[in-house]
């Protein structure tokens, strides 16, 4: 396949991106050519157009899933039923056609209703998700579906075609107005799942849907609770659309679907049903995190206002919820986040200070204080933050670029050339960033 097949256009107007130009940007861990043609099904053994060998799958999820997982405020702060996911998943995945692969599960920080994976099983359920859920069955359920995407190949199929020119385009998305770097470190993947997501076909959550239920039987679980899943889902997406937006965009729903699966529970799968739900272990279990779901809830709310751009009522929902949780890193965040989209930057420094306290090893605060701090000019704290977010996600090409405009602003001439540079070579030269960085170079004479 040519280059050229793999053009995608930028939405500010610039010229297409190319597949080559995505790779560069993702970095030498992903050069390999990503596209190498067919290969075998898991599932059915028939051939199938996948693009990706096994081992670029593995190096597409550990580079992405870390950035994904971390715009959805990283991993929930209870230990325990992080835990507790991580051993259901592994009694679902031992079970599955790859049991091989690296697989991994959390609990995320995000307030919207979603479960994800990459392609090679790296799984995301965010807290929202976690705390509607009635039994353990319903988890398995859950992550057997995840599971199901990577089985099949869907993740390796739908990520491939559709996260690397997007990650390439968003990646260097900066303007070059200095009142504008600190709002371009909060925009895009606030609010719930980025460009890093794929969307599946109905006929691949089909799939997803029977690999699951098979997985569930085989685990130990009724077929059924795939059923009471889409029936929860379908009752909040009654309640509170905005919250399942995401996942109802990447994982389509279909009547169809639920009717299937219920036939299936019904007649191929039917023996499952003597199996037990584990109500009780996962009421027990995961009662550290179901505490929180009034703070969850307020914090949904505030996330659903943020999109619609309500920053008043935004604000009053996050406060609401750091009344009910102090401590709550995601309450505190979004919270700074707020207040920084409202100009009230010493506030926002405050609650996103609050939030890296309790949460050092999660990057996104300490990318609200650079932001807040950029907007002031306090550039030697902007470095700071943002050195301290690239220790924790390295690799981000607009970090680089605003690390680079921090130095500058230091007047630390040579270091920022350095990194200008540097943006320049991993951006293939194209966007906004990488022309501001030309332009200080060739003012600064590294180039002609």
């Amino acid at each position: 396949m040519h280059d050229s097949a793999w053009m995608t256009c930028d939405p500010a107007g610039r010229r297409p991106m190319t597949r080559r130009e995505a790779l560069k940007l993702l970095g030498a861990s992903l050069t390999a050519p990503l596209f190498s043609g067919c290969a075998t099904s898991p599932i059915t053994g028939e051939t199938i157009f996948v693009g990706m060998s096994e081992a670029q799958e593995i190096a597409l999820d550990r580079k992405l899933a870390p950035q994904q997982f971390s715009q959805d405020l990283g991993p929930i702060q209870q230990a325990s039923v992080n835990a507790y996911v991580g051993e259901v998943g592994a009694r679902v995945h031992a079970v599955s056609h790859r049991p091989h692969l690296p697989y991994s599960y959390r609990g995320l920080n995000a307030n919207y209703l979603n479960a994800y994976t990459f392609p090679a099983g790296s799984v995301g359920v965010t807290r929202a998700l976690l705390v509607r859920l009635d039994d353990e069955a319903q988890l398995a359920a859950v992550l057997g579906h995840e599971i199901g995407h990577v089985n099949a190949r869907h993740s390796a199929q739908q990520q491939a075609k559709a996260m690397l020119a997007q990650v390439a385009l968003t990646a260097l998305d900066a303007a070059t107005s200095r009142s504008e770097w600190g709002q371009l470190l909060v925009q895009g993947g606030a609010l719930g799942a980025s460009a890093l997501l794929a969307s599946y076909s109905r006929e691949q959550e089909r799939e997803a849907d029977y690999l699951g239920q098979r997985y569930l039987v085989l685990a130990g679980y009724p077929a059924s609770a795939m059923v009471r899943l889409h029936q929860v889902l379908l009752e909040e997406e009654k309640n509170q659309p905005g919250l399942l937006e995401t996942m109802f965009s990447t994982h389509p729903m279909t009547q169809e679907r639920i009717q299937r699966a219920q036939w299936l529970s019904e007649t191929e799968f039917a023996d499952g049903e003597r199996f037990p739900v584990q109500r009780e272990r996962f009421m027990d279990r995961t009662a550290p995190l179901r505490a929180l779901r009034p703070t969850i809830e307020r914090c949904g709310r505030g996330e659903e206002a943020m999109g619609a751009k309500k920053l008043t009522e935004a604000e009053q929902h996050f406060r609401e919820a750091i009344t009910l949780t102090p401590d709550d890193y995601a309450a505190n965040l979004r919270l700074a986040q707020t207040l920084l989209a409202r100009g009230r930057l010493d506030e926002a420094r405050s609650y996103a200070e609050h939030a890296r306290a309790v949460y050092p090893q999660e990057a996104q605060a300490h990318k609200v204080l650079a932001a807040a701090a950029l907007q002031q000019r306090r550039y030697e704290e902007a470095l700071v933050a943002l050195e301290a977010y690239d220790r924790l996600l390295p690799g981000d090409a607009g970090i680089t670029f605003l690390r680079g405009v921090s130095l500058e602003g230091l007047g630390r001439r040579q270091e920022a050339a350095r990194l200008y540079a540097d943006v320049l070579q991993r951006s293939g030269g194209q966007g906004q960033a990488a022309a501001y960085a030309r332009q200080r170079l060739r003012q600064w004479g590294y180039l002609r």
